[in-house]
C-alpha cells in the first residue's frame, strides 16, 4: 500500500513540475533536476534500509526504520533547499 501512494504521489509532483517547467530557464530546470535526483536517492536508500529491517525484527528493526526514516528527512529537506535556490534563479527582485 505504501508503494502504491508514494507512487502516486510522486507521479503528481512530476506532472506538476513538468507543467511549471515550461516557466523556467534551463538552469533553473537543471537544478531542479538536480533537486528530483538527490530526492530520488534518499528515498530509494530508505526503502533498501526499511526492507532490510523487515528482516532483522525486535530492536533491530525499530532502529533501522528510524535511521531509514532520518535518511529520508534529510534527502527531503536538501532536496527542497535545492529548489527554494532554483526557484530564486529566475526572480528578478520588484
Amino acid at each position: 500500500m505504501k508503494a502504491i501512494f508514494k507512487g502516486a504521489m510522486m507521479a503528481s509532483v512530476l506532472a506538476m513540475g513538468l507543467g511549471l517547467s515550461a516557466c523556467d530557464s534551463a538552469k533553473e530546470n537543471a537544478a531542479e533536476d538536480q533537486a528530483d535526483a538527490v530526492r530520488q536517492s534518499s528515498e530509494a536508500a530508505a526503502d533498501s534500509m526499511e526492507n532490510k529491517a523487515d528482516a532483522m525484527g525486535g530492536a533491530s528493526e525499530d532502529a533501522m526504520e528510524a535511521k531509514a526514516e532520518a535518511v529520508r528527512k534529510t534527502g527531503e529537506a536538501k532536496a527542497d533547499a535545492m529548489e527554494d535556490q532554483a526557484d530564486k534563479m529566475d526572480k528578478t527582485p520588484g
